[in-house]
């Protein structure tokens, strides 16, 4: 391991994106999207292509993340950090 990297901080394929319910989603200037609800399947029943997110004010609308705008996670934190920002993120629902 490199001197200075993280150890709670992982690219966002090494992670199982099946255990992030619940993680804090932050776009990549930092603003808050919402809550991971679930994962979200598509190409394959065993891997998630994307998470479902809650977000607004009393949490009404979910947003698609794609797992490929996924930048990091942050495991001891719970906050996965995107590197897009959340104007280009899909609703849906």
């Amino acid at each position: 391991m490199q001197s200075g990297t993280s150890v709670a901080t992982v690219s966002a394929l090494a992670i199982d994106l099946r255990r992030t319910a619940g993680f804090l989603v932050a776009d990549a200037r930092g603003r808050v999207v919402g809550k991971v609800e679930a994962p979200m399947y598509g190409s394959s029943p065993n891997t998630p292509d994307a998470l479902a997110v809650r977000s607004g004010f009393l949490p009404r609308r979910l947003r698609l993340v794609p797992a490929e705008s996924i930048e990091q996670i942050d495991g001891g934190t719970r906050v996965i950090g995107l590197r897009v920002e959340r104007e280009s993120i899909r609703t849906f629902l």
